[in-house]
Formats: structure tokens, C-alpha cells, sequence
């Protein structure tokens, strides 16, 4: 990177026309941003925006091919993660980097770990460890305690406490909030407000745009590899950011279609787990969206998974369609059940494998005679989907590994519609991914439950586990929140709203 260009000598951090192309993909064209000390700066777009190329730019995973960068007006430019952090920059990721077997205190201070020919100074580890957690005030990080033994919160503030350790400058934070409680999102934010006071340059990157607008000082908007406009985040609406991030007006997030309800095609009654659910009951019926909110932890995704046959079943009644009983995977598949996971990269797609492969996972017959899967036939069938869903990809044969989030989330359900289930199990269908992203998803519900008969399409039953409200109260007709394990009543989505939901799921009295 070249010297001086008309740098402003009061950002903290500034980068200009940063420049990055993977083969004949842009990733990054004349990008470039500022952020002052005490400030939070968003950076918001749809997924393959270059979003994270940039910051790992900044991070030193990657070298831009061309552009410019300075720390508190001196150029910057490291050739390596360590390299950053030592100069100041710290980031901190959606999956979160720490070693589950180590301790809170040898996690901070992991590759910074002070030492004397080559012996540790455990002394000093333990008294800057102490330092960087002392201000969280979170009796669980004690600086011996094991941080697979933590909640994700707690994981988390590990993560910045081991930046501040380091005395970062910059700090980024790339989706924060996607795994965290309600209490875990407020005391972050409060950390946060200390980090500015403490003069602390905050890039924030997240999907929720009302997050960005509670948080940020600031917003910064990318859109295929470019900036489409910087704006103090008092002078910006949420449609106006929305906009800028898909390049059109998004008029209808959530898309309400006339459904009815007909027969019942999925029944639970006092089910229970080995640990959760302890018990829910249920009846979901075909041309319903029927929702499931609650905090981390409270049951929900095991709910799912007793269903699908993930998880072993203790007590209670499962009745889907004409099947009554618990079952494995495989023989949900059959009966008209698929679910869609949590965990994508886990459990939710073969990484490994490409596009149609994935998609044509769970249903190979048709292919080809005598069980024989024809490549040709297999890439016709997720052309379809491809198409329909507006997968970004090169073609079929790419790797799944190699998409966005987005992208990825959309080939988890191409799948089960290729498979042409009739309940959908969906846990936490748009984490992680954007806008547009989101949007598609919706109105792909809305079709599913509202079915087409000139078209030949029954209605689908729908059910949905997400952490965020307003997602369910915008796609559902009813919806239950668990607690501890307990599935509560059902409602009307019009009966009800977010604060007796949120009263329900932290397992309190609702005042009248």
C-alpha cells in the first residue's frame, strides 16, 4: 500500500479504495470508510456484499491488490492476524475463535502470552486476564474457569475481553447479537457504550437493522463490492438502509397471503425429552405458519429435533399425518416431515459437496435407472431451484462451502422443497443472513402455506423456532414461546404482541 492520500487525520481508522478480486469475482471496488474514536460505525449489507472481505482486510487474514489504510493517521498495513492485533485491531466473529479446553485467562491471552526464555509469566497471564474481565461485572468468567463450561454471553465477552487486553484501538464486531439472549444483547450493548467512552473505534456489522439503529453513531452501506452511501444513523430510516442494501424498495417484508387452516398433519401431545423438551404439546395444521419463540436454551431446537428423531423421546404422543409414534430421520423424510437446522455448516448442508448435491440429498430416486444417479438429470432438478430461490453460484457443480450465508440457507431449503415435504420444520430459518435474503424466505412461507390450486400445489403446514420476534409475529397465524423446557399456549398472532410474549418466555406474570 502506497503512502499518504488525503487522509483525515482525526479517524481513528480509515481505509481508501481498498481493492480485492478473487479470479474474474470483484469482492471489493474503491472501498473505503472512516471511524473516529468513541465512534460505532455499521456496516451493513446483503450477504457477498464484501462485508467480511473488507474487515479481513483489515484483520490481516487477506491482502487487498490495491488501496490504503491508517491507525491513527499512520499507515497500516499488516501482514497477518497477530500483526493486527498487536497493532491495535481486534475482530471479533460471528463463530467465535476460542479453544473450549483452555481457561478463561489462558484464552485472553492466547499468542500474546507474556514469557521469560520461553517460560510463561502465569503470574502476569492471570493479573492482565483479571484486568480485561474485571468491568463486565459477570460472576461466570472467572479467569480459571473452563470456557466450554460458559454460555455463549459469557464466550463472548471472553472474546473482547481478550482485545481489550491487548490494548486494541479497533474493534469489529461481525454479527454479535445472532446467538445471544435478550439480557446477553442489553449488557453488550452496555459494554459497548463503555468501549466509546472509553475512545474506542466500534465497527458493527449485523442483519438487524433496528440493532444497527440503537447502537451505531453512524452507517456505512455496502452493496456488490462498493459503498452506496455513508449517514449519520439519526438522518437514515430503517426502509431508506434497507433500500440502499438491495438496491429497490423492499414494500412488503412480510407477506401475508389468504391461508386457511385445514386438517391437522402434525400432533404432539405432553411430549418430553431425555433433558427438553419436559413438555409441549401442539397441534399444526396443513396451511398454517405456526411459531415457537423463547430465549436460548429454552427447548426449542430440541423440540425440533424430538420430532425429526435427532434426539430420543422420554414420554408423550407424536402423531404426523397418518404415523403415530417417534421415529429416525430417515423415516420422517418418508412420511413428509424435513427440517431444516439451526446449524447449517454443522449438521444442515454436506459442505463438501456441490450445489445439486446437496440439494437432491434426501431424495435421490429419478435419477436414473436402477438406483444410478445421472448428473445431467440430478443439475436439471437444481437448476429449478436455483432459479426460484435466486441462488447466487456458478452453477450446480459448485461447492456448497464456497456460497454465502444466504446462499447456503437457501440450498438447505431447496432441498426440502425438491423433496416435496409437507411439514416444514424450520429452526431459525434466516439467522445470519440478509435482508433480501430474509425477504425471499418470507414470501417462500407465505407460497408454501397458501399453496396453489390452479398450479396443483396442496397448502404445506409450517413450523417455525426463531429468537426474534418480530419475525414471528410478521409470518405466523399462532405462536407459543417456551420456557424452560415447557411449550406455553397458543395464540393469535393478532391477540397478541411482543412484550407478553417476551414476559411469557422469561417466565413471568403478565399484568393486566
Amino acid at each position: 500500500m502506497a503512502e499518504r492520500v488525503d487522509s483525515d487525520h482525526s479517524a481513528r481508522l480509515e481505509m481508501q479504495g481498498v481493492c480485492k478480486r478473487f479470479g474474474a469475482t470483484i469482492a471489493l471496488d474503491e472501498v473505503g470508510i472512516r471511524v473516529s474514536s468513541g465512534e460505532v460505525l455499521a456496516l451493513v449489507g446483503e450477504n457477498g456484499a464484501g462485508k467480511s472481505t473488507l474487515m479481513k482486510v483489515l484483520s490481516g487474514a487477506i491482502k487487498a491488490d490495491k488501496g490504503l489504510m491508517w491507525l491513527d493517521g499512520v499507515s497500516y498495513r499488516p501482514a497477518n492476524p497477530l500483526e493486527a492485533r498487536r497493532a491495535g485491531v481486534a475482530m471479533i466473529y460471528q463463530e467465535l475463535s476460542l479453544t473450549p479446553h483452555l481457561s478463561v485467562q489462558e484464552n485472553i491471552m492466547l499468542g500474546m502470552e507474556p514469557a521469560t526464555l520461553g517460560v510463561v509469566r502465569w503470574k502476569e497471564v492471570r493479573r492482565r486476564a483479571v484486568d480485561a474481565v474485571r468491568e463486565f461485572d459477570n460472576p461466570e468468567l472467572r479467569p480459571d474457569a473452563q470456557v466450554s463450561t460458559l454460555s455463549v454471553g459469557s464466550q463472548q465477552l471472553v472474546e473482547i475481553a481478550r482485545a481489550l487486553a491487548i490494548g486494541c484501538r479497533v474493534l469489529v464486531l461481525d454479527e454479535p447479537t445472532s446467538s445471544l439472549t435478550q439480557q446477553d444483547v442489553d449488557r453488550l450493548f452496555e459494554i459497548i457504550g463503555r468501549l466509546k467512552k472509553q475512545g474506542k473505534a466500534i465497527v458493527y456489522i449485523s442483519h438487524f437493522i433496528e440493532e444497527v439503529k440503537r447502537v451505531a453513531d453512524r452507517v456505512t452501506v455496502l452493496r456488490d463490492g462498493r459503498v452506496v452511501g455513508t449517514s449519520e444513523i439519526q438522518a437514515i430510516s430503517t426502509d431508506q438502509i434497507v433500500a440502499m442494501m438491495v438496491g429497490r424498495q423492499v414494500d412488503e417484508l412480510y407477506p401475508r397471503s389468504s391461508r386457511r387452516a385445514g386438517e391437522v398433519v402434525l400432533e404432539i401431545e405432553d411430549l418430553a425429552g431425555a433433558e427438553k423438551p419436559i413438555c409441549a404439546s401442539l397441534e399444526l395444521h396443513r396451511g398454517e405458519v405456526l411459531g415457537i419463540g423463547g430465549l436460548v436454551g429454552a427447548g426449542r431446537t430440541e423440540l425440533l429435533r424430538s420430532l425429526f428423531g435427532l434426539a430420543p423421546v422420554r414420554s408423550g404422543k407424536i402423531r404426523l399425518g397418518v404415523y403415530t409414534g417417534p421415529a429416525s430421520p430417515v423415516r420422517r423424510w418418508l412420511q413428509g416431515a424435513g427440517l431444516l437446522s439451526e446449524d447449517r455448516k454443522a449438521e444442515g448442508l454436506a459442505l463438501s459437496l456441490s450445489v445439486a448435491e446437496n440439494i437432491t440429498l434426501s431424495k435421490l430416486s429419478g435419477f436414473g435407472p436402477l438406483g444410478v444417479v445421472l448428473p445431467g438429470r440430478q443439475d436439471r432438478a437444481a437448476y429449478r431451484w436455483i432459479e426460484k430461490l435466486g441462488i447466487r453460484c456458478r452453477g450446480p457443480r459448485q461447492p456448497v462451502q464456497s456460497l454465502s450465508g444466504g446462499n447456503q440457507q437457501r440450498v438447505a431449503l431447496a432441498r426440502l422443497l425438491q423433496h416435496d415435504v409437507d411439514v416444514f420444520l424450520l429452526d431459525e430459518p434466516t439467522r445470519g443472513i440478509d435482508v433480501a435474503a430474509k425477504a425471499l424466505i418470507y414470501r417462500l412461507i407465505d407460497d408454501l402455506a397458501t399453496g396453489s390450486p390452479a398450479e396443483g400445489r396442496k397448502p404445506k403446514a409450517v413450523l417455525i423456532v426463531s429468537s426474534y420476534l418480530p419475525e414471528l409475529m410478521g409470518v405466523c397465524d399462532r405462536v407459543a414461546v417456551m420456557c424452560r423446557g415447557r411449550l406455553g399456549p397458543m395464540h393469535r398472532v393478532e391477540e397478541v404482541d411482543e412484550h407478553k410474549l417476551m414476559l411469557e418466555a422469561t417466565g413471568q406474570e403478565v399484568r393486566s
